[in-house]
């Protein structure tokens, strides 16, 4: 029996994966696209974007697409879209990136949180109908780390609800639930779209709808150059200025980016797919979860933020922690232990002033009798707990089987000789962030 490294033994994995995970993938036509653009002086105008906006429009099979400076503003201009405002409840999975969530506060709305699945890691859709109220205008759906949710499930209680459904695919672009694309489920779906996503173009984010209203109260909300797109009346006598007060133009930088991007984006899931599956596959005997969609013709994309289950039971209690900084002491790379923290534990939606109201902001603008109890420390287990059971596992850009093998080795290692750590095992709780990026190394 090989000794375990951070016992003292030799470890298993010593070639740098570096290269192999490096992303995005620039080639000469994107380094192309921008010259001509930085040249040109035109970074802020609007023709390459509304070409970037119709192809990843037809992409993804929709029929309006709005590029913006974010994700986070993407976000907010379809919360903004469906009519979310002060009074309404917003239902949010806990464990997420804050901008799934945050965004509604601005407009006056109170964020309810909702439990997720520990299998999934996203949105449950029982406790997402057991939070439901009269108020409650819409739902963020998020796709989280490239899963794909439930949306039969979700689209069925948000229409017997009267709800609208926002998709959140930030981590899931070109990902597929029963064969059909992540994103056009709902009324609306936002992205971003920065440079550590799967689809990465530098700093941005895209909106996209089949719904007109939406799309056009989207683009009133952050964009004053664009008003011979608004048309709905009720709309157009408004435009002219950002009724938001924001500024959410993408520059051209990014959308000359995009439109090469679209290009070669679905090759490039293929070969991360093929090396994250045989990643899986060579563990495949061993007690861990794979967190792989079983939904026929249902696919993660890209893959970001890819993640893996643990459960401390099938290894005599080990806990997470100390699995994962053994696997690190093999020579592991890309390894590490838990998530996103649960979001409704942070004070921000408990008692700050955000604005002056003299109460708390996310609950100032409910009503009186409006329950304001909500949020509660203890009230979403599986959120709260989630950072012991879930790690990230490193991201493959390429089918390198040597390579992986070695990644392969130095977690089959501590899985086979996990008895020689349980003596040693400090029992330390992992403590998850509410600000998470994907590991790239």
């Amino acid at each position: 029996m090989s000794k375990l490294a951070i016992l003292g033994g030799e470890k298993v994995a010593t070639s740098s994966i570096a290269a192999n995970v490096k992303w995005p993938v620039v080639n000469r036509a994107m380094e192309e696209g921008v010259l001509s653009v930085l040249r040109d002086g035109n970074m802020s105008g609007t023709d390459i974007t509304k070409k970037f906006e119709a192809e990843f429009a037809k992409w993804n099979g929709t029929k309006y697409a709005l590029a913006q400076s974010s994700g986070t503003s993407c976000l907010q201009a379809a919360m903004f879209g469906v009519g979310l405002g002060h009074g309404d409840e917003i239902i949010c999975p806990s464990t997420t990136y804050w901008a799934s969530g945050l965004p509604a506060m601005s407009l006056g709305a109170t964020i309810v949180f909702a439990d997720i699945d520990r299998k999934t890691l996203c949105l449950d859709p029982a406790d997402f109908e057991k939070r439901i109220t009269p108020r409650t205008k819409a739902v963020v759906v998020v796709h989280y780390c490239a899963y794909p949710a439930p949306m039969d499930e979700i689209m069925a209680i948000a229409r017997k609800h009267n709800i609208k459904v926002i998709e959140d695919v930030s981590h899931a672009q070109g990902g597929r639930y029963k064969g059909k694309m992540l994103g056009t489920f709902g009324d609306v779906a936002a992205m971003s779209l920065m440079s550590g996503k799967s689809f990465a173009i530098g700093e941005g984010g895209i909106l996209i709808t089949d719904d007109r209203e939406i799309y056009e109260r989207a683009m009133l909300w952050g964009h004053y150059e664009r008003g011979g797109d608004i048309n709905l009346p009720g709309l157009a006598e408004y435009k002219g200025l950002p009724c938001g007060g924001y500024k959410y133009r993408m520059h051209q930088l990014s959308s000359v980016v995009g439109l090469e991007q679209l290009k070669k984006y679905d090759d490039e899931c293929a070969a991360i797919d093929a090396a994250m599956k045989y990643f899986w596959a060579g563990l495949a005997d061993l007690p861990l979860g794979n967190h792989i969609p079983e939904e026929a013709n249902s696919t993660k994309g890209g893959w970001y933020a890819c993640k893996g289950l643990y459960d401390p039971a099938a290894f005599e209690g080990l806990s997470l922690k100390y699995f994962i900084e053994a696997v690190v002491a093999e020579g592991g790379q890309g390894f590490g232990a838990g998530c996103n923290a649960a979001l409704h534990t942070h004070p921000l939606f408990h008692t700050m002033d955000v604005y002056g109201d003299g109460k708390a902001a996310n609950t100032a603008n409910l009503p009186a009798d409006a329950n304001k109890d909500i949020n509660k420390d203890g009230d979403l287990p599986v959120a709260e707990s989630i950072c012991n059971y879930t790690f990230s596992i490193p991201w493959f850009k390429h089918v390198d089987r040597a390579l992986i093998d070695e990644q392969i080795a130095a977690v089959r290692k501590v899985c086979e000789n996990y008895k020689d750590l349980l003596a040693s095992d400090p029992k330390e709780e992992v403590k998850g962030k509410f600000f998470q990026t994907a590991r790239k190394n």
